[in-house]
């Protein structure tokens, strides 16, 4: 799949009014996109669960997957083109079908060990982890910021990406750009033609 591109969508575009609009923008990808969820609203519940139930990381880590999956769902009966995928066979099957298909991570995650069940690997890294098993082209954050200039490091050290993502970035070695929230038109020009010069490109270092 060397020519796909990963696009992880951030779960605070699920409020704001502005979804729709992603989502139409990430269709100008079919058949070249993998769209990886965020956990929204579903990943808040998690956590908020956790501090009042007091159950470890592990269990948080399970519950989180599961939020990223509630997300995609929700995402995918938004649009008829997003169809839920959470095997690589499934990915494939709705590439080759002209479609986005939208990750469910629990089983392909879950599968591997070197995973760290914790808040610090979040859809962020795992959007890089993804693009390395489909040997995907490169990993493109949408975020409701477009920090020019900063090192993963830094986006870390901001919250705007996972802890991580640095360490994971430097690792798995997939090129990741982010996408602001003012590039939603050349989002989907990019998506279409495969041209993400416009990308802010993420420095590991």
């Amino acid at each position: 799949m060397k020519d796909i591109l990963v696009v992880k969508l951030g779960g605070s575009f699920a409020a704001g009014g502005r979804l729709r609009p992603w989502l139409n923008a990430i269709m100008q990808g079919a058949g070249r996109t993998i769209l990886v969820p965020g956990g929204g609203p579903f990943a808040d519940a998690v956590r908020a669960a956790q501090q009042v139930m007091g159950f470890d990381d592990a269990a948080a880590h399970q519950l989180a997957l599961a939020a990223m999956r509630q997300y995609g769902l929700a995402l995918a009966a938004l649009e008829p083109g997003l169809v839920p995928a959470g095997s690589e066979g499934e990915i494939a099957g709705a590439l080759r079908g002209g479609q986005v298909p939208v990750w469910l991570p629990e089983a392909m995650v879950l599968r591997d060990s070197a995973i760290a069940p914790c808040w610090d690997v979040t859809s962020d890294s795992l959007a890089l982890w993804l693009a390395v098993q489909v040997q995907a082209r490169a990993v493109i954050l949408v975020k409701q910021v477009k920090p020019e200039g900063s090192t993963a490091a830094q986006l870390a050290e901001a919250g705007i990406v996972d802890r991580a993502f640095p360490d994971y970035l430097a690792k798995m070695a997939v090129p990741a750009c982010i996408a602001g929230p003012d590039d939603m038109q050349g989002l989907g020009v990019a998506l279409s033609t495969g041209h993400m010069e416009w990308l802010f490109a993420i420095a590991p270092h």
